[in-house]
């Protein structure tokens, strides 16, 4: 008798097992739709003209002592700093970027007098204006001009359409890899800024420029702005 019960359970086992399969569909034989989506990175890019300039005016003076060449300095400072003001520039718009103290020395190590530093950031908001001032600037004792490093006003802005635009790009490009593979692209399931580079700063030794009238030419400048988008498959 229990050779016999040991194969009826086999057999039971068995048509369980036929049973589950039942009704299940082939995966070999039916036509899936791909998953993970489209991925693509998009760039938007907006070309302007620079309407703002930053220069950094400076001035270096000697002294026999630290308080003397940090006093002499500091008059001559006070008066680049209102000459640079008449000339146009608001009070905000001036900044102390450095104040320095520095020993000199001989050939044979001994301190030979000192020197004192002081130089300010100075931001134009209107190029035209560029030339004179740093002319002013000149004639009130500034020796040290160093710039410009060109912007825009509207920075935020121009950077806002080139994420737009770079959104639009990505789109673009996904719907012709889906076009490509003969699927549909659906909505957007991910996404990420990433960073193409802001405006891109021109400095120059603007000492060679540092006369009547220095001509400043603005030329032009990319705003750029990069995403990465998923898109998920219809």
């Amino acid at each position: 008798m229990k050779p016999i019960r040991i194969a009826a359970l086999v057999a039971v086992a068995a048509a369980l097992v036929a049973f589950a399969g039942v009704g299940r569909p082939e995966s070999a034989g039916g036509a899936e739709k791909p998953t993970g989506g489209i991925t693509v990175t998009g760039v938007g890019t907006i070309t302007s003209v620079p309407d703002e300039a930053t220069f950094t005016i400076g001035l270096q003076t000697q002294g026999s002592t630290a308080r003397e060449a940090l006093a002499a300095n500091s008059e001559q400072m006070r008066r680049v700093i209102a000459a640079v003001k008449a000339a146009g520039v608001a009070k905000g718009d001036i900044k102390t970027q450095d104040v320095s103290v520095s020993a000199n020395y001989a050939d044979e190590g001994r301190i030979d007098g000192y020197s004192a530093r002081n130089s300010v950031l100075v931001t134009i908001r209107n190029l035209s204006k560029a030339g004179p001032i740093l002319d002013a600037a000149s004639n009130a004792g500034a020796n040290e001009v160093y710039g410009p490093m060109l912007s825009r006003s509207d920075e935020d802005e121009l950077q806002a359409k080139a994420l737009r635009g770079a959104v639009e790009n990505a789109r673009r490009k996904a719907e012709a890899l889906a076009d490509a593979a003969g699927v549909r692209l659906g909505r957007v399931t991910a996404m990420t800024e990433g960073f193409a580079g802001g405006p891109q700063p021109y400095y120059e030794d603007a000492m060679r420029l540092a006369k009547s009238d220095a001509p400043i030419e603005p030329g032009t400048q990319d705003s750029q702005a990069t995403v990465t988008v998923t898109f998920a498959i219809a």
